[in-house]
Formats: structure tokens, sequence, C-alpha cells
């Protein structure tokens, strides 16, 4: 937190946040003209009155919203000045995802590909919010000022935490924020898969046929009552889904060796014997080294023939070219994505020439509340460090 700038009985040294009057008992407030940044336009609002008591004036925390088109800055500011009053100095920057890919960005992952623009942005900001902001060790090295960096996500895998830690950078991030709107999606997705729905919708909107063969008893699809699915992952996404799938009647089993205490359904012994009985996969575990291509070929086979598949949480999860072949071979009767190895896949993918595959393009955390309480969470992080509470969700 910055410290109070010191009054003497003659003398106001004005904070360095911009020059300001003051007078007997207020500093009016001083608006700070557009400053573009590279082909960003950063838009400070204009500072609020603050009360100068006897002896201090305590400026203003200098906070810059680095939103996107997604979790938009006019989000954040308002959840902002809903936690803060009046009290806060905003600038913004705004990031192009989702209309341009995020990607691996020097050392960090999932992140915008701005490190100039976010740098110049930065200059004398000592509280960022943001999704995408790519804060590398670069970034990170031309922002002394920076204290906070608040992450509207789950995990911040878009700042290098190490270097942060190094310049005494707290990190915050979202947690939760989208594990509803992930979990309605994905037994959306695998509704989807079960019962062939694209494929129904398209042979008659797109087609202009009635294809009465989805009716015929090869072609007709599964019910999830009595179906045997398999979890893979139990947190906060994969907890819902389960919650979710028990109420339809299928017959739920989990296997996460990380989380103690009951379930929704019964616990695997050990991923083999989940893959064993599961007529329908669904993964919600974390990427890490060690759940790389957790499910291969290898697991893949032990499924039961016929089989159907969804990964809404990572594609790294997933070894792409088994799951191609298991769907080619028949060992899977059908797969949805919405997760993938390289993101967007490259248009020679396999993945487009495969059948009985459904595709969305990474979207199951996309809903208007998710924004919305990223941007609520994230402010209000901020007004416990600018008040000296401790943060809740901090690394």
């Amino acid at each position: 937190m910055t410290r109070p700038t010191t009054i003497s009985p003659t003398t106001v040294r004005p904070a360095p946040v911009s020059p300001a009057t003051v007078g007997p008992t207020t500093i009016r407030p001083t608006t700070v003209s557009p400053a573009t940044v590279g082909p960003t336009t950063i838009r400070p609002t204009t500072v609020s009155p603050a009360t100068v008591g006897p002896a201090t004036v305590r400026p203003a925390t200098r906070i810059l919203i680095a939103g996107d088109h997604f979790v938009r800055n006019s989000l954040v500011a308002e959840a902002l000045h809903h936690a803060l009053g009046p009290e806060p100095h905003i600038a913004e920057l705004t990031l192009r995802w989702p209309l341009e890919p995020f990607g691996r960005v020097a050392e960090v992952d999932e992140a915008s590909d701005a490190e100039d623009t976010l740098i110049r942005a930065l200059d004398g900001v000592e509280v960022c919010v943001t999704q995408m902001g790519p804060f590398t060790e670069r970034v990170l090295a031309a922002a002394p000022d920076l204290r906070l960096i608040v992450v509207c996500r789950g995990g911040p895998v878009n700042v290098n935490a190490a270097a942060a830690r190094a310049r005494g950078v707290r990190v915050c991030f979202a947690p939760g924020r989208n594990a509803a709107a992930t979990a309605e999606f994905t037994v959306g997705l695998m509704l989807c898969a079960l019962r062939r729905i694209p494929e129904a919708h398209r042979s008659l909107a797109t087609d202009g046929r009635w294809d009465a063969s989805h009716y015929t008893y090869e072609n007709c699809g599964l019910e999830l009552e009595d179906t045997p699915v398999g979890l893979i992952g139990y947190g906060a996404v994969g907890s819902r889904v389960a919650r979710v799938l028990t109420a339809f009647g299928a017959r739920v089993e989990v296997y996460d060796p990380y989380v103690r205490g009951d379930v929704h359904g019964l616990r695997a012994a050990s991923l083999e014997a989940l893959l064993d009985r599961s007529r329908v996969l669904t993964l919600h575990a974390r990427l890490t080294p060690e759940t790389r291509h957790l499910v291969g070929a290898r697991e893949l086979a032990l499924l039961p023939r016929g089989a159907v598949l969804v990964n809404a949480a990572r594609g790294g999860l997933l070894d792409t070219d088994a799951l191609c072949d298991a769907l080619d071979s028949g060992q899977l009767r059908a797969a949805a994505l919405d997760t993938y190895e390289q993101e967007p896949p490259p248009p020679a993918s396999r993945l487009f020439r495969t059948p009985h595959l459904l595709m969305t393009p990474h979207v199951a955390g996309a809903s208007r509340a998710v924004a919305q309480k990223a941007a609520r969470i994230a402010a209000a992080e901020v007004a416990r460090y600018v008040r000296g509470e401790p943060l809740a969700h901090a690394l």
C-alpha cells in the first residue's frame, strides 16, 4: 500500500498521482487527459475528492484494469467503485482476447501477446486487474511500482509467479468463477454426444432431410439414466457435474486421488478400475506435467467398446492422435471436445477428419455470469489490499 504523504502546517507535498491543489481541508479532483498507449487507449478516470486530515493525505491507489472482450473493463470498474467507493484512480487497457486467441508468451501460458503495450500502461500503477495480461519477467521488471496483480480466472498461469514473488508483487486469482458454467456445458456436450443431437439437427436444418434413421436401434443414442459415467477429477467443476448426473439417475463413479471425504456417487480405487466400468468418461483434472496425456491409447483401450468421451477441461489431458484412432476404429462411439492440445487446432488437424466428433471452440466457461463473478471477486481482493486486510485468494 502506498505510504501516506505527510503535510506540514504550511507546506503540502502533493501525492505523485497527479498535481492537485490543496485547500484547507480537501484535494480538488484533477481530470487526467486520455493517454494513448500503442494501439490501445488508456482512459484514466477522474480522481475523486480525498479528505485531508490535520496531518496527512493518502493518495488514491493507482489501478490498471487490463480487461478484454469477455471480462470487460466496465464490469471491473463498476465492481471496484462498489467495493471501494469513489476512492480508486483507474486507468483502462483493453486486450484483444478472445477475438485474438491467447497463447504462450515468453515463459507464461494462456496470455495475450501484448507485453510492450502492457509495460507502457503499467507506468506508475500499483494494482493491476486482468485476465489475459502477460505478466512475464520482462513485464514485471519494467513495473517497479506494481504491488498487486489480480487475475480474473481460476489459475494465474499468465503470471510468472516466481518473478512476481521475487519483486514483492502479490498475485491473486478468482477460484470457481466459471465452475457452474463449465459444469452445465459439460453435461450439454454429454447429452449431445450420447443422443446425437448435432447430427439430427444438421440433417434436418442444413440438409433439409427428415432422416428417420436416427430412430433405428443401431443409430439412436444412450440415456444417462442407469449409465455408468466416470469422472476423472473432482474439483469445483467435477463435483458439480457429478451432482447433476446423479439427478439424471446416472451411475456416477469418481477417480481423484487428491480429494478426501464423500463424493456424489462411488469412489474408484484406481484409474484403471474407473475406465473398465465407464460407458461415458468425462475429464475434470487440472493440467500439470503429471496429468499431460493422462488419457492415451492404453487408457482408451480399457473403456468398454462404444464408450463416449467428453473433455471440457484442458486439451493436454488427452492424446489427440489416440482419440482419433479410437473414434476411427469404433472403440469410442462418440466424443465431445471443448479444449484442444493446440488452440485453435491447425487446419490440417486430424480432428477435422475424424467421425463422430463434436467440437466447440473453448467456450464452456463463457457466460455473462462468469464475467460478472470474476469482476466481483477481483474487486473484493483489491478492496482487501487497499484496506490492509489479508487477501483471500493469493499465491
